[in-house]
């Protein structure tokens, strides 16, 4: 069965955006980028929130650009042809590879486990996330953790008033002090 992955840059203190909305403290340097990209060759559908697709809307044309260097060009085409399910209740139409959600996240969840296909499911966005926890979809965690404190925003974890025990299967620290961590859920 499909794993179910929650990836996202996370500052110390929890946080996928500041108080300001800003994410500028994650930008990656070139192996934590070659790493990111690595991570979504393994993905074989993205579920989005309606911010974080359109956040990665960039994505679909930056390949336009002639100045732009070959790591930048190879997660682009990687992340055009990736399928992506967006969650969105305003949204009336998607781009490219994206599909909006015809049901629920569970729903969704449950369909693209039992069709056939490689990868993981991988879930973006906070309020998905949340949703997607909450409901104990989620099958791995896989926090890229940056060495700030931004005081607030909105949490990578979310408030669940609930215990999920998780086993550490792997780390990696990168030049920029970045600290990948991967855990899976213990069921």
């Amino acid at each position: 069965m499909r794993s179910v992955t929650y990836s996202m840059n996370v500052s110390l203190d929890g946080y996928i955006v500041g108080p300001d909305g800003g994410f500028d403290w994650t930008a990656p340097d070139e192996d934590l980028f070659r790493f990111a990209t690595d991570e979504v060759r393994g993905v074989g559908v993205h579920l989005l929130g309606r911010r974080l697709y359109e956040t990665m809307l960039y994505w679909e044309t930056v390949d336009q650009n002639p100045s732009i260097d070959f790591s930048t060009r190879e997660f682009a085409a990687l992340w055009r042809a990736l399928p992506k399910v967006v969650f969105s209740t305003t949204l009336s139409a998607v781009r490219g590879t994206a599909r909006l959600a015809s049901g629920g996240l569970a729903e969704e969840i449950a369909r693209l486990r039992a069709e056939p296909g490689e990868g993981d499911i991988a879930i973006g966005g906070a309020a998905l996330a949340a949703e997607a926890a909450a409901s104990d979809l989620i099958d791995e965690y896989r926090p890229r953790v940056h060495p700030v404190l931004v005081g607030g925003g909105i949490p990578f974890f979310p408030q669940q008033g609930r215990r999920v025990d998780l086993e550490l299967v792997g780390t990696r620290t990168f030049s920029s002090k970045v600290v990948c961590l991967r855990y899976r859920v213990v069921r």
